[in-house]
């Protein structure tokens, strides 16, 4: 079995290290929180089999990437322009990219921006989301007992302490919590209650410590994680989150904007982020906003860490859509 080879790359202003495999047609990977490069391990050596140039950054923030201290420097303009940066630096004109988690707006909006160098997108787990008429946190659900998870990263230093205080226990927690295997009170999901955070707590509090890890996940694959986040710590990621309103607001000359590309959408139908408010309408409606949707999958038991619960399927999935370009 062949191992993804690594290098670190000059591009936009930062230093970015990647994890490439195979040789062909570019096909860009974007991690999303917390992850790293790594999160796509499965999918390089088979993307690679199939004829591809599969490259996986540590995304701005993270990893063994630069991780600028200005929390302005984590804009979506600013992660996209990493993305162009990295198509530079490999001296490639197109590539198709795809994106889980916050790596999924990353892809979404590089194809929305730059057609021309992204030829294709694959977005896992988050739909793509046209820009709404009002800041986003303004309507992010709270009470007097809870708010929602996104609005308490907002403040910098609190979840980065909680998160960085035991590192190996936050992504235990977090990697297992966020899967299919933890048990569903309501496996439908009303959103009410998804991804709420109690206001005499933390972001852990309400997670579950898995007494033996799901199939997917491995101790060797904890160990990864944990060793680069020891190295990295929380905050770069944390700072992605904490630009969710300036995103907004740098993003409306794309107000109404369709993705034009051709384009692939996959979820865990246990997916955690399915379950928000109004998301189903938003992926019901997805063909509105991405008139070149291909098709969209939802994978029955899986949860949010799509390519890594689900990666024969992620996998023929992604294949299957390339190899229809």
């Amino acid at each position: 079995m062949n191992k993804p080879t690594h290098r670190t790359v000059e591009a936009n202003g930062i230093r970015i290290h990647i994890a490439e495999q195979g040789s062909g047609p570019l096909v860009l990977l974007c991690h999303g929180f917390p992850e790293s490069w790594y999160s796509w391990r499965h999918q390089l050596e088979a993307l690679a089999q199939a004829g591809f140039h599969a490259v996986a950054p540590d995304m701005r923030g993270y990893g063994n990437t630069d991780r600028p201290a200005d929390i302005g420097r984590y804009t979506l303009l600013h992660l996209v322009g990493d993305m162009v940066g990295v198509l530079d630096a490999l001296g490639e004109k197109q590539a198709v990219i795809a994106g889980h988690d916050w790596g999924a707006p990353v892809a979404w909006h590089a194809a929305l921006m730059r057609p021309d160098r992204f030829r294709a997108v694959i977005g896992l787990s988050v739909p793509y989301r046209p820009r709404g008429s009002v800041a986003p946190t303004s309507v992010m659900p709270q009470n007097a007992d809870a708010s929602f998870y996104q609005l308490y990263f907002q403040a910098p230093g609190v979840a980065d302490t909680e998160l960085e205080a035991d590192a190996r226990l936050s992504l235990r927690k977090i990697l297992y919590s966020g899967s299919g295997d933890v048990p569903r009170r309501n496996p439908e999901g009303s959103g009410s209650g998804v991804g709420m955070v109690p206001r005499a707590g933390g972001f852990l509090t309400r997670m579950p410590d898995p007494q033996t890890l799901p199939a997917w996940l491995t101790t060797a694959d904890i160990d990864f994680y944990v060793e680069q986040f020891r190295h990295s710590g929380f905050s770069g990621g944390l700072n992605w989150y904490r630009n969710i309103d300036r995103n907004w607001e740098l993003m409306a000359p794309y107000a109404g904007a369709a993705v034009t590309v051709p384009a692939l959408y996959m979820a865990g139908e246990l997916d955690l982020v399915v379950a928000f408010p109004r998301m189903k309408e938003v992926i019901a409606d997805l063909a509105r906003f991405v008139p070149q949707l291909r098709t969209t999958i939802m994978l029955p038991g899986c949860g949010h860490w799509t390519q890594q619960e689900r990666p024969a399927e992620v996998n023929k999935a992604m294949i299957d859509f390339l190899q229809s370009l």
